[in-house]
Order: structure tokens, then C-alpha cells, then sequence
């Protein structure tokens, strides 16, 4: 049964800014964003660092992805859905 569901869905890309510095982050979110643009959704996990969050969401909001800002449980991460 683990195979089947597998195969019907796509793996989600994810990239870890763990241990990234701010000054690296556009760029590198920029790069990962447009390469796997056609892959959507994406995760982005930046931590509780609100800093790292702005940057990546000024990446997004430059290139018009919507997204969405973790969960009520979950803070650390950043869904691009579209």
C-alpha cells in the first residue's frame, strides 16, 4: 500500500535555511524558487528567525508566488503554493 502511494504523488522540494546567513538567503531562495517554479508546492524552512522570514518573503512576493506561513503549531517553515 506504501508503494502505491508513492507513485501517485510527486515528492514536495524542500530547502533547510538552517545555518544560512541573512546575506545568502535571497539569492539562494531566489535560485531554488524559479528552478522548481513548474514543482509547486515547495517548503521553505527558515526557522523562528522573523529576519529570515522577511527575506524570504520579499523573494516571493518579487516573483508573485502565493504562500503560506507555517501553522499554528509550526512557525518554522514557509509553503510556496503557487
Amino acid at each position: 500500500m506504501t508503494k502505491r502511494f508513492r507513485q501517485k504523488f510527486p515528492p514536495i522540494y524542500k530547502l533547510d535555511l538552517h545555518g544560512v546567513q541573512h546575506d545568502e538567503v535571497f539569492n539562494l531562495v531566489e535560485d531554488f524558487v524559479l528552478k522548481h517554479q513548474l514543482s509547486v508546492p515547495l517548503k521553505i524552512i527558515t526557522g523562528n528567525s522573523d529576519k529570515m522570514k522577511k527575506i524570504v518573503i520579499s523573494v516571493l512576493v518579487k516573483h508573485k508566488f502565493q504562500y503560506s506561513d507555517g501553522d499554528y503549531y509550526n512557525r518554522g517553515y514557509i509553503d510556496v503554493l503557487n
